[in-house]
């Protein structure tokens, strides 16, 4: 499917170490190559602790990289860069943080959040052109002009998220990172918000990196998820895909655990329960292979044949 669109993210054997105390040091993302194509959604799922959030928060600099490359448009992030390279970097890539009370300033209206951004990148002729924006980026989230002057906590968690959409979309990004953007929404909202996103893809030709734990909702707005353990990536395929032929162990658990609306199979389901010590890993490090068309899994030789063979 993506193979003939064009690259818009590049990550490339990406590294993000940490050292904590004693000297010892966390591998939170630990040596991991994926793309992101123009105009797609690409899901990134796994359990808190497994590294997504710090790949969304390294591919936008807010963590600088132990190693490896993130090339955006073919230039590298992390590369050395004046405060004007910066500057035009900012703009074309934004991200819409989980905690949509916390990524929001109590002391500023809400147009001045979302304008926040125009006034950076001297985006607004007049003081008339920057409010005749922000009533338009309210209006495209879902919210009114009358919501301009107000702060943030007059507000519900589903709209302050709107807020946070429309404070990413001020800049006119060409790629928005959204980092967990529903978790801390009710259920009820939550569809609303990713029913959002969806419409603001298709009219404004935006690519996504969705990162959340939740996999079924990230299958609804993917066309591609990578599943994340312990800062790798285990298994990356089309999204209906993995579903049908989840292949890794991992991804085969975290599917056990997806609830659904029927209390027969409530009843008896069985939740698998990954256990990583069923990999022999002591004498080859295992690496990315293409078990089915698209469908790639982290994994030994040995193991490979195995898939090969079990998933053709």
């Amino acid at each position: 499917m993506a193979n003939n669109r064009e690259k818009l993210l590049e990550i490339k054997d990406l590294k993000q170490y940490f050292k904590v105390g004693g000297g010892n040091v966390v591998k939170a993302i630990d040596d991991i190559t994926f793309d992101i194509y123009k105009g797609e959604t690409f899901g990134l799922v796994g359990e808190s602790g497994s590294g997504k959030s710090t790949t969304g928060r390294t591919i936008i600099r807010l963590y600088d990289a132990t190693a490896g490359e993130v090339l955006f448009n073919g230039e590298n992030v992390h590369g050395k860069k004046s405060k004007a390279e910066l500057k035009k970097f900012n703009r074309k890539m934004q991200m819409i943080f989980q905690d949509p009370y916390a990524s929001l300033n109590p002391r500023m209206t809400v147009a001045d959040i979302i304008a926040e951004g125009i006034d950076i990148h001297g985006l607004a002729k007049s003081r008339e052109d920057r409010m005749k924006r922000v009533y338009e980026l309210l209006e495209t989230v879902g919210l009114n002009r009358e919501h301009a002057n107000r702060y943030p906590h007059e507000f519900s968690g589903g709209q302050r998220q709107r807020i946070g959409i429309a404070r990413a979309l001020a800049v006119e990004p060409e790629f928005i990172i959204a980092d967990e953007p529903i978790s801390a929404l009710d259920v009820s909202i939550q569809a609303q918000v990713v029913n959002l996103l969806k419409r603001l893809q298709n009219e404004k030709g935006l690519t996504y990196l969705f990162i959340a734990h939740d996999l079924s909702m990230v299958k609804y707005i993917s066309d591609r998820i990578g599943v994340m353990y312990h800062g790798k990536i285990v298994e990356l395929a089309e999204s209906e895909e993995l579903y049908a032929n989840p292949i890794h162990p991992y991804t085969k658990s975290l599917l056990s655990a997806i609830p659904l609306p029927d209390p027969d199979y409530e009843r008896n389901r069985k939740r698998i329960v990954y256990d990583p010590k069923q990999h022999d890993y002591a004498n080859e490090e295992p690496k990315m292979r293409e078990i089915r068309p698209g469908h790639f899994v982290l994994c030994s030789e040995a193991e490979y044949k195995k898939y090969k063979e079990l998933y053709q």
